[in-house]
């Protein structure tokens, strides 16, 4: 199995790609094909020490500005690392793709370039979520702001494909975001949606009040792209604000006594909180898996978005999506 990484994607980049992909190649059987300048690579290879003689590199002397506009990778920006990389995915050189840079500019250079799945309308960004009862994947969490019914409907199915066959949920329940359970709640793009979800081959099971997230009782929970990256935005803060109150409480000689007493509760939940354990968000629609990774991601991030990707290709993601999208279709 092939992985195509982004070399120069991230803040940390080319150095923490490097070392995140080394590991990734030894330890999880993969093939990494790296998109980057080639000569800065070795260069960087060979001052670190890292033994990149066995990854396969595609030239790209460009990178894509995180301030540019996102469109101008399909012109301007196709000798960039993104955008090597994302047409190699779409030529079958590699069987998934990771990014530590620019979303926009991600999310336009897969939909245009790597394409989308076969009736798909819109791909999507689902973040993976930690929760009291495990995990929970998100989507939309911002790469559509306007989105129609059907929209969040082949959200709902592809996060359900994605829960079941990486993450191993059995039957995943689907919440749709929104200000209150009744089903008449929401404006019309949520009341028409919550008809369409009755009817979808999922387990819907209501709407999903913002509170409820970290609840543990959806697996996955659609919503528009506004929505649902003000909700993952909120999550983030609240996840940095209990890791401070921590810091705070077992600060001094009596909090550090304390602190030993319940260190391994301390570190599972710092773990859950931290970002780099899963990977990056999943780039849903798109012909073959993409996953964005977070931008400040470090080596062992880097390792986890390349595993990530590789389960994603493993759980036969795409071809699963597909199929349903089809069958409703009903073809």
């Amino acid at each position: 199995m092939k992985i195509i990484v982004d070399a120069f994607g991230g803040d940390n980049a080319p150095l923490e790609v490097l070392k995140g992909c080394r590991q990734a190649q030894d330890e999880l059987q993969v093939q990494i094909v790296l998109s980057g300048d080639e000569t800065k690579l070795r260069e960087i290879a060979e001052q670190e020490k890292i033994d990149i003689s066995d990854f396969e590199i595609l030239h790209a002397p460009d990178i894509f500005d995180i301030h540019a506009q996102p469109t101008t990778i399909l012109k301007e920006g196709r000798n960039t690392s993104l955008a090597v990389g994302l047409q190699a995915l779409h030529d079958g050189k590699g069987d998934a793709f990771v990014s530590a840079g620019s979303t926009g500019g991600l999310v336009a250079g897969a939909t245009f370039i790597a394409k989308r799945i076969k009736g798909i309308k819109r791909p999507a960004l689902a973040p993976i979520l930690p929760t009291a009862k495990g995990h929970m994947m998100l989507m939309d969490a911002g790469a559509n702001v306007d989105c129609r019914p059907e929209m969040l409907v082949q959200f709902a199915i592809m996060g359900s494909a994605y829960m079941e066959r990486v993450k191993g949920v059995k039957n995943p329940r689907v919440g749709l975001l929104n200000v209150g359970a009744e089903e008449t709640k929401g404006r019309e793009l949520e009341q028409q949606t919550y008809k369409l979800l009755e009817q979808a081959p999922v387990n819907f099971v209501g709407n999903a009040e913002a509170r409820e997230l970290p609840s543990g009782d959806f697996d996955v929970v659609v919503s528009d792209g506004f929505s649902g990256n003000i909700a993952l935005k909120l999550y983030e803060g609240m996840g940095s604000f209990f890791k401070g109150k921590l810091k705070n409480w077992f600060g001094g000689i009596g909090g550090k006594l304390a602190a030993v007493m319940i260190m391994d509760k301390i570190k599972a939940f710092q773990k859950s909180m931290d970002y780099k354990e899963e990977g990056g968000a999943v780039l849903m629609g798109i012909s073959a898996p993409v996953i964005k990774a977070h931008g400040s991601s470090d080596a062992r991030a880097f390792f986890n978005a390349v595993r990530q990707a590789k389960r994603c290709v493993d759980g036969n993601i795409v071809p699963t999506i597909a199929q349903t999208v089809q069958e409703m279709k009903g073809e």
